[in-house]
C-alpha cells in the first residue's frame, strides 16, 4: 500500500497513527484479553506558552492476550519500555509470546517450572535480538578496523568523515534497550517476571473493604542496593554512576537490548572499568500467587506514569496513589480501557499543570516526561456505568415515594421492580471466543459492588520502610512466591453487600414503613384533609396582581346615560 498515493489507478487509504507501529506479527491472530484495558501517552517537552512537542518517537510497547491451552485458559500481559529506539521493545512484544504460548507450558505445573519457563522466554528473546543484529554489528566491526588505532572522535570525523557517517547510521540500527515486565496467569496462579524499572501491582481486597498493594516487581535501577552490590563486584564506580542517576544512556541496569552498554560497554567510559557486561538481561521471577475473590485488579506501568506523578508531587507513595486513581475510575468509565487512559491523562495533566505554575526545582523536574502506558487488568471489580459487559454492573435510578391524598390507598406497600439479570458465569463451556473465562476460584463469592460515587479512599501506608529490593534473592530468580516488595494498606469503595432477595413475584420487600403516615391520614377529619390537600397543591411562584379601576370611571361625577339606541331595543323587549 502507497500510504495515501496513487496505486494501480487508485487512492489508497492515508497512513494512521498508530502508537504501537511496527511490522506485521503473529502476535496480531492472537485473541485479546478484554479483561483488560491500556491507557497511553506519548512523551512531551512543555513550553512556557503552553505548547508542547515530542522529543522521540512512542518507544513502549504492550501486550494483553487470552490463549486457549489444554483446555486451560492462559492469559499474558507485558509491558515494554524502549530507550534510544523502538527496536528492542518492538523484538520484545512480538517475539516473548512465541516463547511462552508455543508448547512451552506443556506439562509444567510446579510454581519453580512455571517461573523457569519465564526466565528461559527472557534469556532466549535477548539472544534473538542480538542475532537480528549480526550484519550490523559486523559491519561495524569491519568500519571500526579501517581506522587507525588510537585515533580521537573528533580527528576521525575531520579524516575519515565517510566512514563515521557510516558508523552514526549503524550506530542507530543497533542501538536501544527495552524494559520488559510479564504477567502470566495460568492454572489460576500469576507469575511475574521483569527486568528494569516497569512496575507490576497487584491490588487486593480484605474483607474489610481494605485494600492492599502489593508491588510484585523489582527496580533494577542505580538506587537498588542489590544492582549496587552487583557493579560494584564489577570493578565499576557505584557512587560515580549512582551522581549520575544513569548507566550509559538508561536508567536501568537489566534491560533487553542495549548492545552500546553490554557487547560494547568498554567504549563507554564510565563502564569500561568492569570486569564483564555491567548490563543484564537476567530477568527477576517470581509467582505462584493465587487468583481468587479477594483479587480486585492488576496494574503494569512504566516509569513515564510513577515518575510523573513523583516529580509533580513529590509523592513517595506514587503505588497506593496510582492504585487509588484506578479504583475510583471503576465508578466512572464504562471501559477498561477507558479506566486506565483516565488515570493516564490524569496524572498527564497534573505534571503539565505543576510545570505551568510551579517554580524552582519543581519546575525544572518537571519540563519534560517520558512515554506513558497504564495496563489494567480486572479480576472482580465491576465498572459502574457499563451495561451488559463480563465486568459490568447495572445502573439503579432513585424512585419517588407515591403520595395519596385522596382515593383509596393501595392494599400493599410501595415496591420496586428489578429486571432479571442473571449473573454471568465465566466458568461456563459456551462462552464466546472474544470474552474469555477469568481465572476465579472454584466457589468464589460475587465480585465486590460498588459503594458509592465518591467513598473515602483514607490511603493507610504500612511497611513504609520496607524497600523494593526485600523481595529479591541473591540467586538469579526468587523462589518465594508470596513475598512483595512493597505493600500498602487503602480502604476501598468496593465493599459487599446483602443481596436483594425478590419474591415470587419479582418485587423487593417493602423498605419503608408506610404503617403511621396512613394512620395519621385517617385519623383527621374532613376539613383537616381538605386543609392538607389545599397546602401540598402545587403554588404558583407568582403573585396575584389585582386590576386597578379606570381612572376615568373613578373621577368623573357625572353618571353615565344609556344612549337612545340602547334605551329603544330594551323598551321593545319589555
Amino acid at each position: 500500500m502507497s500510504s495515501g498515493r496513487v496505486a494501480n489507478g487508485s487512492v489508497s487509504s492515508p497512513k494512521r497513527l498508530d502508537l504501537q507501529a511496527g511490522q506485521t506479527s503473529w502476535t496480531d491472530d492472537l485473541p485479546v484479553c478484554h479483561h483488560s484495558g491500556v491507557g497511553f501517552s506519548t512523551n512531551q517537552i512543555y513550553r512556557e506558552d503552553g505548547n508542547r512537542r515530542e522529543e522521540h518517537e512512542f518507544e513502549d510497547r504492550n501486550f494483553h492476550f487470552w490463549y486457549v491451552q489444554w483446555d486451560d485458559n492462559v492469559y499474558l500481559y507485558g509491558v515494554f519500555d524502549g530507550h534510544d529506539s523502538a527496536h528492542a521493545s518492538n523484538f520484545a512484544a512480538q517475539r516473548l509470546p512465541a516463547e511462552l504460548l508455543l508448547g512451552q507450558l506443556a506439562g509444567k505445573t510446579s510454581d519453580e517450572e512455571v517461573k523457569e519457563v519465564l526466565y528461559q522466554a527472557f534469556v532466549a528473546v535477548e539472544k534473538s535480538f542480538f542475532e537480528s543484529i549480526d550484519e550490523q554489528l559486523a559491519a561495524r566491526t569491519t568500519l571500526q578496523l579501517q581506522l587507525p588505532e588510537g585515533i580521537s572522535y573528533h580527528e576521525a570525523c575531520q579524516t575519515y568523515p565517510d566512514i563515521m557517517n557510516k558508523l552514526h547510521t549503524l550506530d542507530s540500527e543497533i542501538s536501544g534497550g527495552t524494559t520488559a515486565t510479564v504477567v502470566l496467569i495460568y492454572n489460576n496462579k500469576l507469575y511475574v517476571a521483569n527486568v528494569g524499572d516497569t512496575r507490576a501491582l497487584l491490588v487486593r481486597t480484605d474483607v474489610d473493604g481494605i485494600m492492599s498493594v502489593n508491588q510484585l516487581t523489582v527496580d533494577h535501577t542505580i538506587e537498588s542496593d542489590q544492582e549496587q552490590n552487583r557493579l560494584r563486584t564489577l570493578g565499576l564506580d557505584v557512587d560515580r554512576l549512582f551522581t549520575m542517576k544513569k548507566i550509559g544512556s538508561s536508567d536501568c541496569t537489566r534491560c533487553i537490548g542495549n548492545f552500546h552498554n553490554k557487547g560494547g560497554y568498554k567504549d563507554v567510559d564510565i563502564l569500561s572499568p568492569a570486569v564483564q557486561e555491567p548490563v543484564i538481561a537476567e530477568p527477576h521471577v517470581t509467582g505462584g500467587f493465587p487468583v481468587d475473590s479477594s483479587t480486585s485488579f492488576l496494574i503494569i506501568m512504566s516509569d513515564g506514569l510513577y515518575h510523573a506523578l513523583q516529580d509533580a508531587t513529590e509523592t513517595a507513595t506514587e503505588n497506593t496513589e496510582v492504585s487509588s486513581m484506578v479504583a475510583q475510575e471503576f465508578n466512572n468509565q464504562s471501559t477498561l480501557n477507558g479506566v486506565a487512559q483516565a488515570c493516564v491523562d490524569k496524572v498527564v495533566r497534573i505534571h503539565h499543570d505543576t510545570f505551568m505554575v510551579g517554580n524552582g526545582d519543581v519546575k525544572a523536574k518537571c519540563h519534560k516526561r517520558g512515554d506513558i502506558t497504564l495496563l489494567v487488568r480486572n479480576f472482580n471489580l465491576k465498572l459502574a456505568n457499563s451495561i451488559g459487559t463480563p465486568t459490568g454492573a447495572n445502573r439503579f435510578l432513585p424512585v419517588s415515594v407515591p403520595y395519596y391524598p385522596s382515593g383509596p390507598r393501595p392494599s400493599v406497600p410501595p415496591s420496586i421492580s428489578l429486571p432479571d439479570s442473571s449473573p454471568v458465569n465465566f466458568s461456563s463451556d459456551n462462552t464466546s471466543q472474544d470474552e474469555a473465562t477469568t481465572p476465579v476460584a472454584s466457589g468464589q463469592s460475587p465480585p465486590h459492588t460498588l459503594a458509592g460515587p465518591s467513598p473515602a479512599m483514607d490511603l493507610l501506608d504500612t511497611n513504609r520502610d520496607q524497600t523494593r529490593d526485600s523481595q529479591a534473592s541473591t540467586s538469579t530468580y526468587s523462589t518465594n512466591s508470596t513475598q512483595s516488595s512493597e505493600e500498602t494498606r487503602f480502604r476501598s469503595r468496593f465493599y459487599k453487600h446483602e443481596k436483594l432477595e425478590l419474591d415470587e413475584n419479582g418485587k423487593v420487600a417493602a423498605y419503608v414503613d408506610f404503617s403511621d403516615f396512613y394512620r395519621a391520614i385517617e385519623a383527621m377529619t374532613d376539613s383537616q384533609r381538605e386543609t392538607l390537600n389545599n397546602e401540598t397543591k402545587p403554588k404558583s411562584g407568582y403573585e396575584t396582581i389585582a386590576e386597578e379601576p379606570s381612572s376615568s370611571s373613578a373621577t368623573s361625577p357625572v353618571t353615565s346615560q344609556p344612549s337612545p339606541s340602547t334605551s329603544a331595543s330594551t323598551s321593545e323587549l319589555t
